[in-house]
């Protein structure tokens, strides 16, 4: 197995009296879709917060390429090749595709024009325009503003500006929420693409099907700690529901076993709530 790319060791992230993440860990390795999973309050967004850099953690551990890090903010995960596609994509509705790639980010035209401000709009286009067709992306038009665009469409500019810039990971919540089915399909072909790419991905989803078709691994969290690992081609849907549900419960860290009990489901290993 290869070294991890993005782990979590013992977080701990408590808002007053109510403990978010309880001592979570999570293991993210080159190349691979991860999804991350748990019933609501599980702590799925306070460690994606944390590990993105818009959160700090009480107590714990983050490391990234195995050195470890702080983030005191979202620049300086950034800053570190990380990325996060938010549900509600965080795109300017009035703006461009290429406008809403480079907030932030805007490239200037060579000397004195640049200099004066003055923004290089044709080279934003051409790169925005290649960064998602290398993903398979297709836009109507540059100029038009993203909010004439449909969901998929939408979806894929976010996901696409966020691998643009990635150099290790990329976050994606709930990415098909509110998606249609040929719009779901082409947003789970992104995805592919994107770990295609080089460029690592965890999968934050309630979809166990959107969950099953794409990710290499599964990590569960429930109650503010993680409680199991699978490797997806070897795990039942029934597994996953019960891992997030306490249904399924170990006495200690063991293999999980398939859902008729008679051999290895694929889990790295279940974790027992301490």
């Amino acid at each position: 197995m290869s070294a991890p790319l993005l782990e979590a060791r013992g977080i701990v992230k408590s808002y007053g009296h109510v403990e978010a993440l309880r001592g979570t860990d999570f293991t993210l390795l080159p190349g691979e879709v991860v999804a991350l999973i748990g019933d609501n309050g599980a702590g799925k967004s306070t460690l994606v917060k944390i590990l993105s850099g818009s959160e700090r953690p009480d107590t714990g551990e983050i490391v990234v390429d195995g050195q470890r890090v702080e983030f005191g903010s979202v620049e300086e995960a950034r800053a570190a090749g990380i990325e996060t596609v938010y549900q509600d994509l965080a795109l300017c509705a009035d703006l461009s595709p290429a406008a809403n790639f480079f907030l932030g980010r805007e490239l200037l035209k060579a000397g004195l024009l640049g200099r004066l401000g003055v923004l290089d709009n044709a080279a934003m286009r051409a790169r925005t325009q290649e960064a998602c067709e290398r993903l398979g992306v297709r836009l109507k038009s540059q100029a038009a503003p993203v909010s004439t665009l449909s969901g998929g469409q939408r979806q894929g500019v976010a996901v696409a500006r966020a691998v643009t810039w990635a150099r290790r990971v990329v976050f994606m919540d709930e990415p098909t929420a509110a998606l249609g089915v040929v719009q779901t399909r082409r947003v789970l072909d992104l995805i592919r693409g994107v770990r295609d790419s080089g460029v690592a991905v965890v999968l934050i989803s309630h979809n166990m099907q959107d969950v099953k078709a794409v990710s290499d691994r599964v990590e569960v969290l429930r109650l503010g700690r993680r409680v199991a690992r699978f490797e997806t081609a070897r795990v039942s849907m029934e597994d996953l529901v019960g891992a997030m549900t306490g249904a399924v419960e170990q006495a200690g860290e063991v293999e999980q076993t398939g859902a008729a009990g008679t051999g290895p489901a694929g889990a790295v290993e279940q974790e027992s709530p301490q």
